[in-house]
């Protein structure tokens, strides 16, 4: 689906109420009761339309990015928080009972305690969800338990927001908009039903087996895994999966990982992984026949159908994983078009299937930089960190101007890097990025 189709859709959920309230015939209120309305119905839509974007969709992430997605989900959350919060205070009618006279409510907000006490519920629950999910890097329990807390807590907010826009809102006595509200919901809760329940489902059809556990680097593994009883995945070089190895498909316990093999080179799945916290520090001790799944294919960071003239490929650390694959994949289709490799890292041991790479310049002509940050005695090669002038460096030239860039590594090399390839001229359009943070 097209980009600009999905933008377009999203606007269409979250102003979906606002148009059928303005068109609606019931008489305007003041303008602080209007804005008021419009603030409550437009945060209660977006929390309903985040359910989308955080359900790991692929049809909207695999055209935007899923770190794009998710920031945009991010985004929003803070947004709708900051429309409820003042939601309430931007009344100016009074809270009491319904005059004779005014059967449409214009002059008196509603004094029903059942109407409004579950919109006062989601209005103190919403803050703690936001907070908790901008603080979690900061908190003392592990992401599967925050994600399952994440989910319960934005459902039990929708359902408190549901009950209160359909029993105290004014708008939502108008039939069609009430019936809005509730498909709305009921999109938003079949999403996160099919996060949680179809597609363990679809991934206990689909096992995969770990097949070989290889050191590659230094604290650095390479993982593979075999499908079990089907062809496999169907996916381009340079996506990612989530990854649960050693837990029942419908565990949580699953994290982001770039295949680094190339679809060229059969049914197997490679991942390199290095020891960074929690299922990383062991993985080196997998023992081969341990059972996995996986849920993906996600990403762009995707080389297939550009027409640049070269390629370019700026990897720091274990960022090289979706890089290799990408370059395993243009030797394979025998890719005529010249590539650069730039990769960075601490400690020449930190180097990943450093002979492979000597082999795809040999074979592939593939221009391969190495850049150590804390070099051995007798390196000839680049040193310091993979920044802007190691960039300008190696890019200088009228021609590479015009390649398509593709980058993984730590948010800080990224952004360097970025504002280093905007400055020489090359456009946005021809720099493929993306981020692995989904707090």
């Amino acid at each position: 689906m097209n980009p600009r189709l999905l933008i377009a859709l999203y606007l269409l959920i979250v102003l979906l109420p606002l148009g059928l309230s303005w068109a609606g015939e019931r008489p305007p209120r003041s303008l602080w009761d209007e804005l008021a309305s419009g603030a409550g119905m437009l945060a209660f839509a977006i929390v309903l339309a985040e359910f989308l974007l955080s359900g790991r969709f692929r049809t909207v992430s695999n055209r935007i990015g899923m770190d794009v997605t998710m920031r945009f989900h991010q985004l929003l959350a803070r947004s709708a928080l900051a429309l409820a919060l003042v939601h309430p205070f931007l009344y100016s009618a009074p809270t009491k009972p319904a005059y004779p006279w005014d059967t449409t409510r214009q002059l008196t907000l509603s004094d029903d305690f059942s109407a409004y006490s579950t919109g006062l519920f989601a209005w103190l629950l919403l803050p703690v969800l936001v907070l908790l999910a901008i603080g979690r890097s900061r908190l003392d329990y592990r992401y599967e338990t925050w994600r399952l807390m994440h989910g319960i807590g934005a459902a039990l907010i929708a359902g408190l927001l549901l009950h209160h826009t359909l029993h105290a809102g004014r708008y939502s006595q108008d039939p069609l908009l009430a019936g809005v509200w509730k498909g709305l919901f009921e999109i938003a809760l079949a999403s996160l039903l099919f996060v949680y329940l179809v597609k363990p489902a679809l991934k206990r059809l689909s096992p995969w087996v770990v097949e070989r556990v290889r050191k590659v680097g230094l604290k650095t593994w390479e993982v593979t895994i075999a499908p079990q009883g089907h062809k496999g995945l169907r996916y381009q070089a340079g996506q990612f999966v989530w990854l649960n190895i050693g837990h029942g498909a419908a565990s949580l316990a699953e994290n982001p990982f770039s295949i680094s093999s190339a679809p060229a080179s059969g049914n197997r799945l490679q991942f390199i992984i290095k020891e960074l916290g929690d299922f990383t520090r062991t993985v080196g001790d997998i023992a081969p026949g341990t059972r996995a799944h996986v849920d993906g294919p996600h990403g762009n960071l995707v080389v297939t159908g550009r027409k640049e003239p070269g390629i370019a490929l700026i990897a720091g650390g274990v960022g090289i994983a979706p890089l290799i694959g990408i370059l395993r994949q243009l030797h394979y289709e025998g890719d005529a078009r010249p590539t650069t490799l730039v990769y960075g890292n601490r400690v020449a041991e930190q180097m990943a299937c450093r002979e492979e790479l000597e082999t795809l310049t040999r074979e592939h002509g593939t221009r391969v930089v190495h850049a150590l940050y804390e070099p051995p005695e007798g390196w000839t090669g680049r040193t310091g960190m993979c920044d802007g002038d190691l960039i300008r460096e190696v890019f200088d030239s009228a021609e590479a101007r015009q390649w398509l860039y593709v980058l993984c590594g730590p948010p800080a090399m990224m952004e360097v890097v970025e504002t280093a390839l905007i400055g020489m001229g090359v456009s946005a359009g021809q720099i493929l990025s993306e981020r692995f943070d989904y707090g």
